[in-house]
């Protein structure tokens, strides 16, 4: 056990209790001394901050004067008075069109408001002092302000403009097209353009219509309907931006194939130096004619648009499926016709095209394609007349910023500069069927060099340009016991040449090639004792240099197609 000491006395407690109590009284009474003279030496209520106060003298003795200290501290300054709240309206500025109006909420305001406008002959202002609205009326295109001021005398400036929207937006519209089936990318280029025919657009204003921004994955099959929406913007200065949404009914006719009767080529003139008709034909009931153009617009020219019209003089309408490919503008012959056959080829080996109505007694624009300076242009169309009275088509140069509905000014057809195809001729489409043995030798097959002759006063077709050539190839291997491995090349003969192949139903295209080289389109391996049939499908392009030479030989293992030495592709 620890030792906690001696016990305490009771006396000796209390002596301790008494002697705490007497010094927490001496540290009260000191305490209260001290607040005393601190609160003497306090400024009295009234004076100003800084006066000395005198110290109450002490007991039995006179007060001296004391001496004027120095003022310390700064006066006080005034409180700031409240900021006032402004004048709020939403939204915080206007734009109506001529006639047009737009009311305005004014939230946050003191009594009565007054306003006045700047230029009253652009716009008029109206303030409902109980509803707190502000009512823009426009009267003539411009700009002005209006200056709304409360009983605060406080203002708020509201920019004006009127002016007028970019155009028109169209709610929904219909297309028809053909298809077996209509790819998703053929089913929303046809929807954007529906949607911008059914559009109108001031002058000067733009388009903004991406592709991509139309949601659509699947094709559509022959008799199915899709509804398909497409996003536009039209914007430009000195307009309101517009901005909608065109609902188009897509509906795929069945409409079988039909192979043309006859060839249209225009390229004469091929260089522009004038406006008017460039070629002219008939269509008749039930009957398909393709038409290739290929044209250019020389630096120094107006920038240009390529038309085609299509009247119709009877009473009845007339039904059309069209399937056109288009290359250019741009300034590359051969790309342009390259872009033009690629197209023109996808399209037909679908049947993709477009089914339009052509009302009686009316005359429509079936396809238009601009034409600046220094630039070139290729189209290859193939029209059906569905049912209907005969048409006539005209194929027209016009200036790019004149209406594109405008009448016929002549049905004269231009002339100028050196001789090149136009006119109608009569095999627009070449088969051939073909048997190669691996054992002999390479099979060559031209393309390209039957010329054609015109119906009508004019060039004859050298090159066969906008002919489409369907070959057929037999590969056969005699040998029972080895495998062959064979290629199919194409080998320019007129001069430097792309191409656009169709081969077994997989495209095959290729960049320029060089004359008389030799570039693999397509290798194959023939089994021992047995046969590969390969089905080719071309045309010469516009801006090659054609002939060209198909051939099937044993591979020389130059580079393949799509390899990075090789335009093939």
């Amino acid at each position: 056990m620890k030792n906690r000491g001696t016990p305490r006395s009771k006396g000796y407690r209390g002596f301790r209790a008494a002697a705490f109590t007497a010094a927490l009284f001496a540290i009260v009474l000191a305490g209260g001394a001290g607040l005393m003279r601190a609160a003497a030496q306090s400024p009295a209520p009234g004076a100003s901050p800084g006066t000395p106060v005198p110290e109450a003298p002490a007991s039995g003795e006179p007060a001296s004067p004391a001496s004027p200290a120095p003022p310390t501290g700064t006066p006080a300054s005034p409180a700031a008075a409240p900021t006032q709240p402004p004048i709020i309206v939403e939204p915080p500025s206007a734009g109506v069109g001529p006639g047009g109006t737009q009311v305005l909420r004014i939230v946050r305001s003191l009594g009565a408001l007054s306003l006045t406008v700047a230029d009253q002959n652009v716009a008029t202002a109206t303030v409902d002092q109980v509803a707190r609205t502000l009512t823009i009326v426009g009267r003539a295109l411009g700009n002005t302000t209006v200056t709304l001021t409360d009983s605060r005398g406080l203002t708020r400036d509201i920019a004006v403009r009127v002016a007028l929207p970019a155009g028109n937006i169209a709610s929904a519209t219909t297309v028809r097209i053909t298809g077996n089936p209509a790819t998703s990318l053929f089913v929303k280029e046809q929807a954007l353009a529906a949607a911008l025919r059914a559009a109108t657009v001031r002058p000067g204003a733009k388009i903004v219509a991406p592709l991509d921004a139309i949601d659509l994955d699947a094709p559509l099959n022959i008799d199915d309907i899709v509804t398909v929406s497409v996003p536009i913007i039209l914007q430009g200065d000195p307009y309101f931006t517009v901005q909608g949404t065109t609902r188009v009914r897509v509906i795929n006719d069945a409409q079988p194939p039909v192979r043309p009767a006859e060839l249209l080529v225009s390229d004469y003139p091929e260089t522009l130096k004038e406006n008017g008709t460039l070629f002219s034909a008939g269509l008749s009931d039930r009957a398909a004619l393709r038409f290739l153009y290929y044209h250019y617009n020389p630096g120094g020219q107006p920038d240009r648009r390529i038309v085609l019209k299509v009247a119709n003089a009877g009473t009845q309408p007339a039904r059309v499926q069209f399937i056109d490919g288009s290359g250019g503008p741009g300034p590359y012959e051969m790309e342009a016709g390259h872009n033009s056959t690629e197209s023109f080829l996808v399209h037909l080996a679908q049947n993709e095209g477009t089914v339009l109505t052509i009302p009686g007694q009316t005359t429509v624009t079936l396809y238009q394609q601009l034409l600046p300076a220094k630039s070139v242009v290729s189209g290859i169309l193939q029209l059906h007349e569905i049912e209907g009275p005969p048409l006539q088509l005209a194929l027209l140069a016009q200036n790019a910023g004149d209406p594109v509905d405008s009448p016929l000014q002549s049905e004269a057809l231009l002339a100028g500069g050196p001789p090149h195809a136009r006119g109608v001729y009569p095999i627009p489409e070449f088969f051939f069927d073909y048997s190669y043995q691996c054992d002999g030798p390479d099979l060559e097959m031209p393309i390209g060099q039957i010329p054609l002759p015109n119906l009508v006063e004019g060039q004859t077709l050298a090159g066969d340009y906008g002919v489409l050539q369907q070959i057929t190839v037999r590969m056969v291997n005699e040998d029972p016991h080895n495998a062959r491995e064979v290629a199919l090349y194409a080998n320019p003969r007129g001069g430097g040449a792309t191409g656009t192949f169709i081969i077994d139903r997989v495209l095959v295209q290729a960049h320029q090639m060089a004359a008389f080289g030799r570039y693999k389109l397509r290798e194959y391996v023939i089994p021992p004792g047995s046969f590969v049939r390969t089905e080719i499908t071309t045309m010469p392009e516009g801006g090659s240099s054609y002939p060209l030479r198909l051939i099937v030989a044993p591979d020389d293992g130059s580079a393949p197609p799509g390899a990075p030495e090789s335009p093939v592709y």
